[in-house]
């Protein structure tokens, strides 16, 4: 008997090739019994076969099933037949299924480490108001714990009542700028949550301190320029409406040219700092460099501190061999700035010691350092961190009385920025001062090294 399978389909097929095979299997033994035993014997010879390859394919079709339940490429149970070819189909697809999978876990894994890698805080919140998962600089930022905290409803965690009002709200169109006190010190951070699928939120935190503290100190910067040049117009104009309009004497008209003189002076001079400090700050080329002969600088400069303080002080110099590699304009004005605030600050009869010299230590390493010490008033501490900023003045009136711009030490730390250099400065009240000008090794010409 033939039996045409081509016609049906996957399941069917398997049918009738098992039903053929146990056709093709009884036929020989039911001949053979129907020759011995007759009827009864073929049909017992036939079902003994049957049974036979019907026990086979339970056997086979367990093995299946279990490997079915707990799928593994690599414990293959041994199968013949269809059940083999049933195997390795499935063994096939589970290959195709796993590479997939791995696929889609590589992809999350990487964007997961692309969301660690974010300077911005990401919180993914659920529908009530539970945090599924945060990066790590979320959790710096609000205080939390990216494993003991999650499940947690973030209204309890981040315990703030501008942050709570603003999620009862749930008007996200514009974000909230939230202070918060942390570990790392105050910090102000732009919260701006982004709501998707079922109730899910997206929260996104950045931190805007630095941001708000440049703002802050754009709008001193402005305020205080505005200041500085109101002060001396007003006092200009003044005069010049007054000699408009009044009769004055001789003396009188005098007096109050050299007053205007002196008040031109002061904002012409507020203006060069104000170009020298731009010019500092925007210019991103290197500076030309040359040799600057620190011996002939430090003589420079002392002249001009003799001048500038009319004999009232005692100035004196120390010089050690080696010279300087760097741009002679940038330096001459950061160690001259340095120069006229150890004189404006050093009271009558006070003295002023402008020193070169050459330091290896111990180590074997070596710097060069350019320092300026006097006797003045000096600077309590707290203010010694501030003192490079723009306009930063410890005490107004005084400054304003020696004729400083607030500007010669950010003039200062700009060009030693630019040197690869650093100023340090040691002060306290009452006992004067030292400003120093460090320089690496890599900056020193010629010279030897000084204990």
């Amino acid at each position: 008997m033939v039996i045409d399978v081509g016609r049906f389909g996957s399941v069917p097929r398997i049918v009738a090739v098992r039903l053929g095979a146990l056709l093709l299997l009884a036929a020989p033994p039911a001949a053979l019994g129907a020759y011995y035993a007759g009827t009864a014997g073929a049909a017992l010879a036939a079902l003994a076969v049957a049974l036979a390859v019907l026990l086979r394919d339970a056997v086979q079709l367990a093995r299946l099933l279990h490997w079915l339940r707990w799928p593994s490429r690599e414990r293959l149970p041994v199968l013949h037949g269809v059940w083999a070819e049933t195997l390795y189909r499935s063994a096939r697809q589970l290959r195709i299924w796993e590479g997939r999978l791995q696929r889609e876990e590589t992809k999350l894994q990487r964007f997961i480490e692309a969301l660690q890698a974010s300077p911005s805080g990401v919180m993914l919140i659920d529908s009530s108001g539970q945090i599924d998962w945060c990066n790590a600089t979320a959790a710096q930022q609000f205080g939390l714990d990216p494993q003991r905290d999650l499940r947690q409803h973030a209204v309890h965690l981040i315990r703030n009542p501008e942050f709570f009002a603003y999620m009862a709200a749930k008007r996200f169109v514009e974000p909230l700028l939230m202070r918060r006190v942390g570990s790392f010190g105050t910090m102000l951070l732009n919260i701006q949550v982004i709501p998707y699928g079922e109730g899910q939120k997206l929260l996104l935190s950045r931190d805007v301190t630095q941001a708000e503290r440049t703002e802050a100190m754009r709008r001193d910067f402005v305020a205080n320029v505005s200041h500085e040049i109101k002060t001396p117009l007003t006092v200009i104009a003044g005069f010049i409406e007054s000699m408009r309009t009044l009769d004055l004497t001789d003396a009188e008209r005098e007096r109050m040219l050299v007053l205007m003189q002196e008040q031109s002076d002061r904002m012409r001079s507020l203006v060069e700092d104000l170009l020298t400090l731009a010019h500092l700050e925007g210019d991103p080329h290197p500076p030309v460099e040359e040799t600057v002969r620190m011996g002939a600088m430090v003589e420079r400069l002392a002249a001009e501190a003799s001048a500038l303080s009319q004999g009232r002080h005692v100035v004196e110099t120390r010089v050690d061999a080696g010279d300087l590699r760097g741009a002679s304009a940038e330096l001459t004005s950061a160690f001259s700035n340095l120069v006229s605030n150890a004189v404006r600050y050093t009271p009558a009869g006070g003295r002023v010691e402008i020193s070169w010299r050459v330091v290896r230590r111990d180590d074997g390493e070596s710097h060069a350092e350019f320092s300026v010490r006097d006797t003045g008033i000096g600077v309590a501490p707290e203010h010694i961190p501030r003192l490079t900023e723009r306009f930063y003045r410890v005490d107004r009136g005084r400054s304003r009385e020696s004729g400083g711009t607030g500007l010669g030490l950010a003039i200062v730390k700009h060009v030693l920025m630019r040197h690869q250099a650093e100023l340090r400065v040691s002060s306290r009240p009452g006992q004067g001062s030292t400003f120093s000008a460090r320089f690496p090794a890599a900056r020193m010409v010629g010279g030897d090294a000084a204990d």
